[in-house]
């Protein structure tokens, strides 16, 4: 191997050749960013064209070539192992310049056709003196012939070509043409300006393990890629008719993305349950090498898989793509499955589907397969079981699928297993009855829970679930007035007060419905509710209406008809294989109280209403059960240590010197600060965010619906009934001053009120940007600007913790806000009345432009 310093006339200029990028090359990629940077270097270089600045060259970068097995002593042919990139661009710059001055200056275009763009007197492909890979001949043909057609316009090729015609014209036509280089200087700086280093292999160098050091680096290309050009360069002679008859319809049905969703599958439908997707590569590229060791084996091998991907493909569409099932009662268990966002179930539908193409069980089959599948996670959700082995569950099952029965019954029994968690039908029943069901799992989940129970009702007339605009309504409001809680305190039991009864019962399934009228129902009392919900299209609303009241009783029996349906729609797990162990909610309790960031507490009533269990219980369990982390920082609903608490096993010590070692103030009555307590919202937020499970609201929020009041009236308008006139006016110019400042204003759907989120990033894609605030209207308590420090977590340059702190910090500055600390990882709210203060407008102004510049600089940190 031999490497040496020229220029792109060194390179193509001179005898006929040609130069190959080979079938495992990605295709041409580069965009108006990478475009825009070699023009720049191209302008620049043009200016020093004639002086004798030699050393000013510019280096462009490496090409890596190596000779073509195809090549012969008359025509060389070099493979381009590195610097594809580079060189087409180059050539479509060169093209672009030609056709620029083709009736100006004839010969001089002619001139740049023959010495870089084409073989003269060489016919087909060889007429080319770079000839791209397979996907992109037909587009950069037709622009060197400059034959160019509309069915190519909108390729990435032709994308440069018209680039370089652009920028061509542009600097004809500027003000002061006299100033500016002419075509040919650009000419010249192309081909002779732009430093390369030209590394050339020799006859019988492993063309591949060049490749591999130069990419296998997981920056400059993806699992897939590797992968796909690990394949070809091992197919020498079969690569052509393997690409042409097999690779280039499943590339062209699937994303890169779903390319490599696809390829890692495969590996672990072939056994490899523990194989994670960024070791894709490198895990395939051992299986072929650790099974055959002669050359043709490598190829038949190679070319084997290839053809198993292509049929295995065609399941993997139906799964990503339910519309392409052809059964209709499959096509609804997978469109369900899609909907619930179930890919860690994609092993085991893979399973299910290859077994269907191969005749081994029918359509019948096949759907009762996945309705396990379904059960066993809609089941989990309401039991509220923790997701975090979901994924090595379903990885596992084509390594542990029981060979000796079909494959429903197989899965029934495996899924059925003791480490399984699969609940059965008393726990669902229970789960249904206490647990607090609106603070688990995802909104969409959670949606499609309570649709699934309105078509368990039969009706007639079937709501049109895809199109309806439907949203989770609490019928015992979150914040309920004087009337909600008279009801309520008649139905209270000894040793609970109203305020506990309504947290134990306000997220549990028996409160919760469908509703397309929500910001109407709004906290009203029970008898407008029933009123609005008669005429709705839903059997489950009807039947609320047609109670008489709506406490606590109500909510129970409401509970106990659902988790019948439940047990009816989502079968149990099988009960001879063993019953998992019934302490999952403790577990859960665990969990959230081992996350309890520093600084902050959380009471018995909160942890009971998180967990679905009763305060009096919660207790009793942390004073009985040792080694439970952070069970000192529960306490009594006004802060308070509990009368009588004790340590379980080892002494701590003083239980409030504790507490103020963790960070928690007290104020001078001795309770704790109230500031710092976590209350059943943030404990579900916390564990959601420890389990990687947090959901953004604001990417949710679908279209708006024609006809109907657009997001940002229905904010305004409900901020207007909620929120006196002083703090109306303080958020509607917060909202206009952001907007000044660069951001945008998303408003959210809303599940019990509106919201408006302060953006910044890309306008119609809140999930590719970020937000400091989200604002809620009163609602009865009022508004709030919420402090989405949890999703910032997820957000550069907020990541860092600091960042976080400096902007609590700033935030805490303005009069009437104290974050504590320990809601760093949080949601924690500010009053929108603080913003009537001027000062205090002024304060928020200034951090929200901290924040702007923070964010826009996270690339240059």
């Amino acid at each position: 191997m031999r490497a040496e310093e020229s220029h792109f006339a060194d390179l193509v200029q001179g005898r006929a050749q040609q130069f190959q990028i080979p079938l495992y090359q990605r295709t041409y990629s580069w965009t108006e960013k990478q475009l825009a940077q070699i023009w720049r270097d191209i302008l620049d270089q043009s200016e020093l064209v004639g002086t004798d600045v030699a050393a000013s060259t510019h280096f462009l970068g490496s090409v890596v070539l190596a000779p073509s097995p195809q090549t012969d002593a008359t025509f060389p042919r070099w493979l381009v192992v590195d610097g594809q990139q580079r060189m087409t661009t180059l050539s479509l710059a060169l093209a672009a310049i030609r056709d620029h001055i083709a009736d100006a200056q004839p010969d001089e275009a002619e001139r740049i056709d023959e010495e870089y763009l084409i073989n003269k007197r060489k016919k087909g492909g060889d007429h080319f003196r770079l000839l791209p890979t397979q996907v992109d001949r037909p587009q950069y043909a037709a622009h060197v012939r400059a034959v160019r057609s509309e069915q190519v316009s909108g390729d990435r090729i032709a994308g440069a070509y018209r680039y370089f015609r652009r920028k061509l014209v542009e600097l004809a036509e500027a003000d002061a043409p006299a100033a500016s280089p002419d075509a040919l200087r650009i000419e010249q700086a192309i081909t002779s300006r732009l430093s390369l280093v030209t590394v050339t292999a020799e006859r019988g160098d492993n063309v591949h393990r060049i490749f591999e050091s130069l990419n296998n680096t997981g920056l400059k290309l993806s699992q897939a890629d590797l992968l796909r050009n690990y394949l070809f360069m091992r197919l020498p002679t079969r690569g052509e008719q393997v690409h042409e008859s097999h690779w280039l319809p499943l590339q062209s049905s699937l994303s890169n993305n779903e390319l490599e969703q696809l390829m890692w599958l495969q590996l672990v439908l072939d056994g490899d349950d523990r194989v994670r997707r960024q070791d894709l590569y490198t895990a395939q590229q051992q299986r072929f090498e650790r099974g055959v060791a002669a050359e043709v084996s490598v190829e038949a091998d190679i070319e084997s898989y290839i053809k198993e991907l292509h049929r295995r493909s065609e399941h993997f569409r139906r799964i990503i793509r339910p519309e392409e099932e052809p059964d209709s009662h499959l096509r609804a268990h997978l469109k369900r499955l899609q909907d619930w966002q179930a890919v860690v179930t994609y092993p085991a539908l893979m399973v299910v589907l290859d077994a269907l193409d191969r005749g081994n069980i029918d359509a019948v089959e096949a759907a009762r397969a996945m309705a396990y599948i379904e059960s066993f996670l809609v089941r989990r959700t309401i039991c509220r079981v923790p997701t975090a082995n979901l994924n090595r569950i379903f990885q596992s099952v084509p390594a542990q699928l029981p060979q000796a029965q079909g494959v429903a019954e197989g899965l029934h029994q495996l899924l059925s297993a003791e480490n399984r968690s699969w609940p059965d039908d008393e726990e669902l029943r229970d789960k249904i009855r206490s647990a607090p069901f609106y603070q688990y799992g995802r909104p969409n989940q959670r949606r499609l829970v309570l649709q699934r129970m309105e078509e368990s009702y039969d009706h007639p007339e079937p709501v049109d679930f895809a199109s309806a605009q439907l949203t989770i309504e609490h019928v015992m409001p979150q914040s309920p007035g004087a009337e909600w809680l008279r009801m309520l305190d008649a139905d209270t039991t000894e040793g609970e007060s109203t305020e506990d009864l309504h947290k134990r019962l306000q997220h549990t399934l028996g409160n919760l419905t469908l509703t397309g009228i929500n910001s109407e129902l709004s906290n009203h009392p029970f008898e407008r509710k029933q009123g609005l919900l008669e005429g709705s299209h839903l059997e489950m609303n009807r039947r609320i209406a047609a109670t008489e009241r709506w406490g606590a009783g109500e909510i129970l029996t409401r509970a106990d008809d659902l988790a019948d349906r439940a047990i009816r729609m989502w079968p149990a797990p099988l009960r001879n294989a063993g019953r998992a162990e019934r302490s999952r909610d403790w577990r859960l309790a665990h969990q959230v109280l081992a996350a309890l960031p520093h600084g902050t507490w959380t009471s018995y009533g909160d942890l009971a209403a998180f967990i679905g269990s009763g305060a009096q219980a919660v207790g009793v369990h942390l004073a009985n059960t040792e080694g439970v982390a952070n069970a000192y920082r529960v306490l009594n609903a006004d802060g308070k240590i509990a009368d009588g608490f004790r340590w379980t096993g080892s002494d701590g010590g003083d239980v409030r010197a504790r507490l103020s070692a963790d960070g928690i103030d007290f104020t001078v009555t001795g309770a704790a600060d109230s500031a710092q307590r976590l209350s059943v919202d943030d404990l579900s937020s916390l564990l959601r965010r420890a389990e990687g499970e947090f959901t953004e609201e604001a990417s949710s929020a679908g279209p708006e619906q024609s006809g109907k009041e657009t997001r940002a009236a229905r904010f305004l308008h409900q901020l207007v009934a909620d929120d006196v006139p002083a703090t109306v006016s303080a958020v509607r110019e917060l909202l206009d001053r952001w907007e000044k400042l660069g951001g945008w204003i998303g408003y959210g759907a809303g599940e019990v009120t509106t919201s408006a989120f302060l953006m910044l990033g890309r306008s119609g894609a809140p999930g590719r940007g970020i937000w400091p605030l989200t604002l809620y209207p009163g609602s009865g308590r009022g508004g709030v600007a919420e402090v989405v420090f949890a999703h910032m977590a997820n957000r550069e340059p907020f990541v860092d913790r600091a960042r976080r702190m400096e902007l609590l910090n700033r935030l805490n500055a303005m009069e009437g806000v104290s974050l504590p600390e320990g809601k760093l990882e949080l949601r924690p709210s500010i009053p929108l009345s603080v913003l009537e203060d001027d000062a205090n407008r002024e304060r928020l102004y200034a951090t929200l432009a901290w924040f702007r510049d923070r964010w826009e600089e996270r690339d240059q940190t």
